[in-house]
This record gives structure tokens, sequence and C-alpha cells, in this order.
């Protein structure tokens, strides 16, 4: 998987083949196969094991609420920010955005629908809490300096509760 990235990250996937990804591995073709069926099964199982896990999450938001996934979830980003930088960029894969997306819809709709949102609020405000998430994850962490994550973790808690404007 190594190899295939290196390649990915650099080329996006239609420049990816099987025979740059075994020359760069040193793996004969027909081990590849036996793990993958072609170079887009190899980044659908990258992608399948960054993806956080709802259920385990959901248990989480229901004991102790949602500030600490929030804090969970930027540190399963800073963990997988190799991938995650470079699925969410420019060169990225298109559907991981909409992938990530309904993870987290899944995860955060439950906790939302007890607070007796109609559904066109709910999924709004779903999107919008999501898509500045992963906006600011990505800025973040595509910048020279890392983040520190507690404080990252305060300033998304904060634009969450109390709005862009109350910051100013």
């Amino acid at each position: 998987m190594d190899a295939f990235w290196d390649l990915y990250s650099k080329e996006g996937i239609k420049k990816t083949s099987v025979r740059e990804i075994v020359g760069k591995a040193g793996y004969n073709r027909s081990t590849f196969y036996e793990y993958f069926t072609d170079v887009h099964d190899v980044l659908e199982q990258i992608e399948a094991s960054i993806l956080p896990d709802i259920e385990k999450h959901q248990n989480i938001i229901m004991k102790t609420g949602v500030r600490l996934p929030l804090k969970h979830l930027t540190e399963v980003y800073s963990q997988n920010k190799r991938y995650f930088v470079v699925l969410l960029g420019k060169n990225g894969d298109p559907t991981f955005q909409e992938k990530i997306k309904n993870v987290y819809k899944a995860l955060l709709r439950p906790h939302l629908q007890s607070l007796g949102a109609d559904d066109f609020i709910l999924e709004c405000t779903l999107e919008y809490a999501i898509s500045a998430f992963l906006g600011v994850m990505t800025y973040c962490f595509t910048q020279e300096e890392e983040p520190d994550i507690e404080k990252m973790v305060q300033l998304l808690w904060s634009l969450m509760n109390d709005g862009v404007m109350k910051k100013f």
C-alpha cells in the first residue's frame, strides 16, 4: 500500500498503474492481484481503513456528549493526516469527501435529532458543521507548523457552539 500511496499522492489515480506499484514495491503482479482487483481497489481499502468507526463514536457521544468525539476525531485525522490531506486536497479522490461527510453525518445525526430540529434544519446544520470541520482540519494539517490538537478542538468547539461572529 505504501508504494501505491507514494505514486497516488504525486500523480493521482489516473496516472497510477499496477505496473508502477509492483515495480516500486518489488512484488510480482500476481501478488498484487491476490490482495486487490485494481488500483481503485487499493484506494478503496485505504479509505475504508481511515474512516471513523460510527458505532464506536455514537456510543461515546451518547455517554459523554459531542465534545469528546470531536477531540477523538481530530486525533484520528491527525494520525492519518498523510491520507486525509491528499484525499481531501485538490488531487484527491472527489468521492472521499462525500464518504467522510456521510460517516460524520451518521455519527452526529442521532444526537442532533434528539434536540428536535426539523429535517431541513438538521441536514443543513450537519452539512455546514461537517464541511467546516473538514475544511479547518485540511487547512491546519497542510500548514508547515502543525497545530496544537487541544487548541484546534477548543476552536472548533467554540465555532460550533458560539458561531463565527462571536470570535471577533
